[in-house]
C-alpha cells in the first residue's frame, strides 16, 4: 500500500523525535550540579550560541567565513575587547 516502513531504529517512534530538542538540551544540562544552575546559564547561553552558529546549511564556504568573520568581530565590539596584533 501506500505506506512507508523505514527501518532505521526509531524512526518510526514519533513519541521519542518530536522529544529530540529536549534530549539535547538535557545532554547540555548533565555538566551542572544543580537544574536551577543549568537553567540561568543556558537561558543566557542560548541566544549568544545562535549568534556564533550561522545556518551553515544555507551558505556557501566563501560566504559563511566572511559572516562569521563579521559575527566574531561584532562581538568584540560589543565585549570591549582588544585583538592580539
Amino acid at each position: 500500500p501506500s505506506v512507508e516502513h523505514r527501518q532505521h531504529k526509531g524512526l518510526n517512534n514519533r513519541a521519542e523525535n518530536s522529544h529530540q530538542s529536549t534530549r539535547v538540551r538535557e545532554r547540555r544540562m548533565r555538566r551542572f550540579k544543580s537544574p536551577g544552575q543549568a537553567q540561568r546559564f543556558l537561558s543566557a547561553f542560548d541566544p549568544i550560541r545562535g549568534h556564533f552558529h550561522p545556518k551553515q546549511h544555507e551558505l556557501s564556504t566563501k560566504r559563511y567565513q566572511e559572516e562569521l568573520r563579521q559575527r566574531f568581530e561584532d562581538w568584540r565590539e560589543i565585549a570591549c575587547l582588544k585583538v592580539a596584533a
